[in-house]
């Protein structure tokens, strides 16, 4: 039995599919990362203590968003994703948080954007920031789980470069004051190649054609690596921005 079939049963579910939000708990002593220096939630606490609204960016399934209540009066988060709105309006409705599936239409609307690991269109948190708003963002990054890539011999994730450097350009273009730019690439170590093509699954642009069929013969090469060596580590790749409009 080749590992394209022997793996199906134990990395989870079926090709296409993947876990509602970005909770990963399947992924318990499997897969060890370290996560980035800074907190982001004890970040976004601070500057939510003085706001009176917010608005969060690709809630998920709303599960971050919830863990940091009290949230102010006037929160609003927006989740695009169909499998995930229902789940995040389950779980904000007792905060009485709306999910958009678009981005609010008005203007001068929040003291705080927040988005973790979602989108970052300038120009419109701009106009839904008021003056003296600020954003705080938590970026993955282009070259993150970059190892994978080249393990299995598959293209890179992504065709352009998407890094602090990238991303502090495009909100000063769009008119923000960058206060705090911070970047690093923590150790992820998968300990077994079930793992590995369950993160695939649930990322599905890391390698966009990934099947374990297709990839049979690198994923048995990676196998025998993660059974003489215990482990396959790569870099993850995060960074994170602050910015205030003036």
């Amino acid at each position: 039995m080749r590992i394209g079939q022997r793996y199906e049963d134990t990395a989870g579910p079926a090709v296409g599919e993947r876990a509602t939000g970005w909770e990963f708990a399947w992924l318990d002593g499997r897969h060890v990362g370290s996560e980035p220096t800074w907190s982001y939630p004890s970040l976004a606490r601070t500057l939510l203590r003085d706001a009176g609204s917010l608005l969060d960016l690709d809630t998920g399934s709303g599960e971050l968003l919830a863990e940091l209540a009290p949230l102010p009066r006037h929160t609003v988060a927006v989740e695009s994703w169909a499998r995930n709105t229902p789940v995040a309006r389950d779980r904000l409705a007792p905060f009485d948080v709306p999910v958009l599936t678009e981005l609010p239409g008005g203007e001068d609307e929040f003291d705080v954007v927040l988005s973790r690991h979602g989108r970052l269109p300038a120009s419109d948190i701009v106009r839904l920031l008021r003056p003296g708003g600020r954003l705080l963002t938590q970026q993955v990054g282009s070259d993150d789980l970059a190892g994978l890539n080249q393990a299995l011999e598959a293209p890179p994730a992504h065709r352009q470069p998407w890094n602090a450097e990238v991303a502090t350009a495009a909100l000063s273009a769009a008119g923000l004051e960058v206060t705090d730019v911070r970047e690093e690439r923590p150790r992820v170590t998968f300990h077994d190649v079930g793992a590995v093509i369950r993160q695939l699954r649930d990322l599905p642009w890391q390698i966009r054609d990934f099947t374990p069929s297709r990839y049979a013969g690198a994923l048995e090469r990676l196998d025998t690596f993660i059974r003489l060596h215990g482990g396959f580590s790569v870099t993850a790749h995060r960074f994170l921005v602050q910015a205030v409009r003036p």
